[in-house]
């Protein structure tokens, strides 16, 4: 889930496993449908490319992406997220501990990098938009799947460094050599109506930094949120696509209309 820069020690690497969900804990339905459309987005544009996959956290979509591509690599900081993917996959993925910042790739010898839920952990967001720019083949894409800072009630996670909204990412996109694609993914709109009626009181928690700060709190709030929960898979399923629910939205204002945003890069310099 968490990539940060690798002079970090080892337990601050792996502080990030205490807000990581896990495989077999409790979600809302909605999180996982989330999960799913965002890999299953992937999948579509990763089909028979060399893909890397950065911050990786429990791997849910590994399997999926590797199914679907010509050579894929996953990793993440954490050395204790790293070892959770492989007792899931065994030899079946090549997970690495890796740092979003320096990346062990020649240039120009992949076609799409994917960070899901994590840029806005990244000490320098640009310097990483700069390397993956490295790294990636003319016409090669980065994706990016981010909560969506511009809801009147978004939370932040405990160890944010910054998030980017949509004409955030277009700036940081344009600096560094990429055309900008941008998509809005669960619609507000479309939440239950427990949610909708429930919006003000968490505005009121974020504001007030109420909002809990672990695992624990956070399920016990989910629970009051969504209502019922089911287990997060282990491994993602293919063949079940979501890319219907995604909605081309424009770059150059803030959205306020989705819960998540789908930036895609195409890395526009030789």
């Amino acid at each position: 889930m968490i990539e940060m820069n690798q002079n970090h020690s080892s337990d601050d690497n792996n502080r990030f496993t205490t807000i990581t969900e896990i495989s077999g804990e409790p979600a809302p339905k909605e999180q996982i449908s989330r999960l799913e459309e965002r890999y299953h987005w992937a999948a579509e544009i990763c089909k028979d490319k060399d893909v890397v996959e950065l911050a990786c956290g429990a791997g849910p979509g590994l399997g999926l992406l590797q199914k679907v591509s010509k050579s894929f690599v996953a990793g993440d900081i954490s050395e204790k997220l790293v070892d959770h993917c492989k007792s899931v996959y065994g030899d079946r993925v090549d997970v690495q501990i890796l740092d979003a910042m320096k990346l062990p790739f020649k240039a120009k010898s992949k076609d799409v990098i994917l960070i899901f839920e994590a840029l806005y952990y990244l000490p320098d967001a640009k310097a990483f938009f700069a390397e993956v720019n490295r790294v990636l083949r003319p016409g090669g894409k980065l994706l990016i799947v981010s909560a969506n800072k511009d809801l009147y009630d978004f939370n932040p996670s405990p160890f944010s460094v910054r998030y980017y909204g949509t004409r955030e990412l277009k700036a940081l996109a344009d600096e560094t050599g990429f055309e900008t694609r941008l998509y809005g993914g669960t619609p507000v709109g479309d939440v239950s109506i427990r949610q909708r009626v429930l919006r003000p009181i968490k505005k009121i928690a974020v504001d007030y930094n109420l909002m809990p700060k672990t695992m624990k709190g956070k399920e016990l709030l989910k629970r009051i949120v969504f209502g019922e929960m089911e287990k997060l898979p282990k491994e993602i399923a293919y063949g079940h696509s979501h890319l219907g629910h995604l909605t081309v939205i424009s770059p150059y204002e803030a959205d306020e209309a989705h819960k998540v945003l789908y930036f895609e890069g195409t890395k526009t310099n030789a």
